[in-house]
């Protein structure tokens, strides 16, 4: 199945590049492009991508607002979005993550990355490892903690996927749990499914954040 992309960068050349590299593979075409966040609505519109690569700090609209808008719960369609940014550690990313967003990835990555970024958020899974998204989350909850505002929401989860939620959100990676928890590593898979589904999260990089936000793990714990 062909992977349908979206574009958005303020800079033509990035643009150009970027599509130029991703057209180049034979399960991927860029179906269009945009400048900023408003043209991307409208593209995104008459486009139908499967995922939106979209940079952070863009004019009239920047790239925080516009994932927030296509990533509504309410919205028909809802594309994956893998946010761009210059800094690997940024407000307007944790922000992202919260809307929703897949995860992020620095514009100077190699080729390779970005390439294989589109493929991992297209298939439905999370773009960071998991201890990469710890520590951004964990660097912007020291100097911003968030409310506990969703403890409530986790009496959803049996002690088990409560566990597991916590290892996630500790950056261990699904084998890594499995051992931890003397568990097949298919039934740590099932667990996340059940979280994620009992939360209405999109994938890993939610996870993450809303284990931090519920206060079930802190910064430095």
């Amino acid at each position: 199945m062909t992977i349908r992309v979206l574009i958005v960068d303020d800079q033509a050349m990035v643009r150009a590049g970027f599509a130029a590299l991703l057209n180049a593979q034979s399960d991927i075409d860029v179906v269009g492009d945009a400048a900023d966040g408003a043209q991307a609505l409208e593209v995104c519109g008459r486009t139908l991508p499967d995922v939106v690569l979209m940079d952070v700090r863009m004019p009239v609209m920047d790239g925080l607002e516009a994932a927030r808008r296509l990533l509504d719960p309410g919205a028909a369609r809802r594309p994956k979005v893998l946010m761009l940014t210059t800094f690997d550690v940024d407000d307007y990313v944790y922000e992202a993550l919260r809307a929703g967003a897949s995860g992020f990835l620095l514009k100077d990555a190699p080729p390779a990355d970005l390439i294989a970024a589109v493929r991992v958020v297209a298939a439905g899974e999370a773009l960071l490892a998991p201890s990469v998204t710890r520590r951004l989350i964990e660097d912007f909850a020291r100097t911003r903690p968030a409310p506990r505002r969703d403890t409530l929401r986790l009496n959803a989860l049996t002690p088990r996927e409560t566990e597991v939620l916590e290892l996630i959100a500790r950056g261990l990676s699904n084998q890594q749990i499995a051992d931890r928890l003397v568990l097949a590593e298919q039934t740590v898979k099932t667990h996340i499914g059940r979280i994620l589904a009992k939360l209405d999260l999109r994938d890993r990089a939610q996870a993450v954040v809303i284990a931090y936000e519920s206060g079930l793990v802190t910064p430095g714990q």
